[in-house]
């Protein structure tokens, strides 16, 4: 049967015949060219040719453009493996121009494979004039939807919170990062915030200063704690100061604990504490305490508005204790904008630990943790946390997080700079739009997808990579001007030259 579509150039015929109907357009949804093709290609592709084909009978001119995806993580991946790479840095160290050329050199190793598939199953594709997305002329077709969106005010650069791939060093989309969680058993620690007590006397808390009172949170990434800026409560919720034998550290004294008042017996136990006072959250607002750990300062940060109680609405009080632990550069970037937080850091974005990070009491010089992996940072920083009597409590828990799902790399809610695309600006566009569409299985109009597009964000675009379609975007030295050219015949006309042109 193959021959016979070959020797007859039946393909050709159905896209020459009479279309009284016009045109479908139609552009394959490329493959990435250096990985074999699987079973689940087979499935895809044999349902874009049902459709193609039925849209022939139809009366339609169905051109069946195919094309490779030769950009992009999986084909630097792949070609780090190859060199033994293990970070990014390495591929600056050996060249990032020679890197490129073997991953322009890689992408069509597999070639001949998918051909094979592709015509073995049937699926009609004119694959000798497919698009290729290293080459120029498709560059500047995504310059050209990157100008459109410009225009639009659709393409933006922002300082948010975005999930981070210290392994890769970028920014993951929003569906790359859906792929890759897990249930995992990470730590479970109530981390012991002292009170400036003078000011407990003087709201009435305490009658003196004899006795520390801790403010008690709960986080499962104490990594995040050197970075700590403040802690928040619930303004209209009840809180308590309680009095109860630390379940780490010396169980003949009795410490004083600020938490939400449902959450006492959960944290403490049944019959394990004392009630002395309670009140709402409100009270507890402006109250400074110490923070455990030094982080990080960024140049020209100002701590005088730090390391003190805010009440916002997001505080949940049915787990942990009611009191959240702020970390504005690790996923709290909004509350700390809110509030106007400092910024302190605690890993780098290599997710290796900043030299600054130590216990708040300790000697000048290099911290403990220097260098180590984020998560591996964990177990020394409870460890020495216990030491000082600074955790209640320290243990674990089972839920989900998410890693890079190409390979694993546990990744960082990190606050940095990154272009997005405005999709939330054309929401209820997409859902309409959606809704209107015959689905089949029909639940996953409303179910899976339709969810996805109710809880669209700004959708990340840029990655701090090499192998990729370059963003038309210049930007002044002040930042005070930026320029987004949807052309190589703008470009030339800004240049004054375009000879050689090859993005990298």
């Amino acid at each position: 049967m193959i021959d016979f579509w070959k020797t007859h150039h039946i393909l050709q015929k159905s896209v020459e015949k009479d279309a009284p109907q016009g045109n479908y357009v139609f552009y394959e949804g490329p493959p990435t060219a250096n990985g074999k093709p699987g079973v689940h290609h087979v499935i895809s592709r044999a349902y874009k040719d049902l459709f193609l084909r039925y849209k022939t009978m139809q009366g339609y001119r169905v051109e069946r453009k195919g094309g490779w995806d030769t950009h992009g993580l999986p084909v630097e991946l792949e070609v780090e493996k190859k060199l033994g790479f293990t970070k990014k840095a390495d591929i600056e160290a050996f060249g990032i121009a020679r890197f490129n050329e073997l991953c322009k050199q890689s992408v069509f190793e597999r070639i001949q494979d998918w051909q094979a598939m592709t015509e073995r199953i049937g699926y009609w594709l004119d694959l000798e004039n497919a698009y290729i997305t290293y080459e120029n002329q498709y560059i500047e077709s995504c310059w050209w939807l990157m100008r459109s969106l410009w225009e639009r005010n659709f393409l933006f650069e922002d300082y948010r919170s975005t999930w981070h791939c210290p392994r890769n060093n970028t920014s993951l989309s929003d569906h790359e990062v859906a792929q890759g969680y897990r249930d995992v058993e990470d730590p479970s620690i109530y981390p012991k915030f002292a009170a400036y007590t003078g000011e407990l006397v003087k709201r009435g808390f305490l009658e003196n200063e004899t006795q520390p009172v801790y403010l008690l949170a709960w986080t499962t990434t104490p990594w995040t704690l050197p970075a700590n800026v403040a802690l928040a409560v619930r303004a209209d919720a009840m809180y308590g100061l309680f009095a109860a034998p630390p379940q780490a550290g010396d169980r003949s004294q009795t410490d004083l604990y600020i938490l939400a008042s449902t959450l006492a017996e959960e944290v403490f136990g049944e019959g394990n504490y004392r009630r002395l006072k309670i009140f709402t959250g409100e009270a507890l607002v402006g109250l400074r305490y110490q923070p455990l750990l030094q982080g990080y300062v960024p140049e020209g940060e100002d701590l005088s508005q730090g390391f003190r109680v805010v009440s916002d609405e997001q505080v949940i009080i049915d787990e942990g204790t009611g009191v959240l632990h702020i970390a504005p550069a690790y996923g709290d970037l909004e509350l700390g904008r809110k509030y106007n937080l400092p910024m302190l850091f605690s890993v780098d974005l290599l997710g290796q630990v900043y030299p600054q990070v130590k216990l708040v009491d300790a000697p000048d010089g290099e911290g403990p943790y220097t260098g180590q992996f984020f998560k591996d940072a964990d177990r020394q920083i409870i460890a020495d946390l216990l030491d000082k009597q600074l955790l209640y409590r320290a243990t674990t828990i089972n839920h989900t997080y998410p890693f890079n799902y190409r390979d694993g790399t546990p990744l960082i809610n990190y606050a940095k700079k990154s272009w997005y695309i405005r999709t939330t600006a054309v929401k209820d566009k997409l859902i309409a739009n959606n809704n209107k569409i015959h689905w089949h299985p029909e639940y996953i109009r409303d179910g899976r997808f339709g969810d996805w597009l109710r809880n669209n964000i700004d959708w990340a675009l840029s990655r701090e990579r090499y192998w990729g379609a370059p963003l038309p975007v210049w930007v002044s030295e002040d930042e005070s001007e930026y320029i987004c050219v949807g052309s190589v015949k703008e470009l030339a006309e800004l240049t004054g030259s375009i000879a050689g042109w090859c993005p990298r």
